[in-house]
C-alpha cells in the first residue's frame, strides 16, 4: 500500500520554481485554462510571468505572509490592451502535494472584480 505524501503547512511552502494553470475564473477575467504561471520567491518577494489564452504577456509582483499573497499584475492581452489590477491569494496544499491559489481580485484599469483559482502543474518526483 502507497503511503500518501506528507502534508505540508500552506504557510510554509515554497513558490519558486512552481508552475501553475487558470482553472476556473470570473466572466470579467482574462486568465484562463491555456494561462501559465511560472512563479519565484525569494523570501517575501513573490513574482511570476504567465502568458496563454487570452493573455500575451504578463507579470505579477508582490509580497507573501504566511497562507497569504498580496500583489499587483499587469498584462497585455490577446487584442494588444494593456490591464493591471490587485489580487490577494490563499495557498491551498492539495494531497497530493501540489499547491492551489484561491484569488479575490480587481481590475484596475477597467471596471471588474472577482474570484478565481489557478493550481500548480504535475510535479515530477
Amino acid at each position: 500500500m502507497t503511503e500518501p505524501p506528507p502534508q505540508t503547512a500552506p504557510d510554509t511552502v515554497d513558490l519558486d520554481g512552481r508552475t501553475f494553470v487558470g482553472v476556473s475564473n470570473a466572466d470579467d477575467g482574462d486568465v484562463g485554462s491555456d494561462t501559465v504561471f511560472a512563479y519565484r520567491q525569494e523570501d517575501d518577494l513573490v513574482w511570476a510571468e504567465y502568458a496563454g489564452g487570452a493573455v500575451r504577456r504578463g507579470f505579477l509582483v508582490g509580497t507573501r505572509t504566511g497562507d497569504g499573497l498580496s500583489f499587483r499584475y499587469s498584462h497585455l492581452d490577446s487584442a494588444g490592451e494593456t490591464a493591471g489590477g490587485a489580487c490577494t491569494s490563499r495557498i491551498e496544499v492539495l494531497g497530493d502535494g501540489r499547491v492551489r491559489l484561491h484569488e479575490t481580485w480587481a481590475w484596475e484599469s477597467r471596471a471588474g472584480t472577482g474570484r478565481s483559482v489557478v493550481e500548480e502543474l504535475g510535479r515530477r518526483s
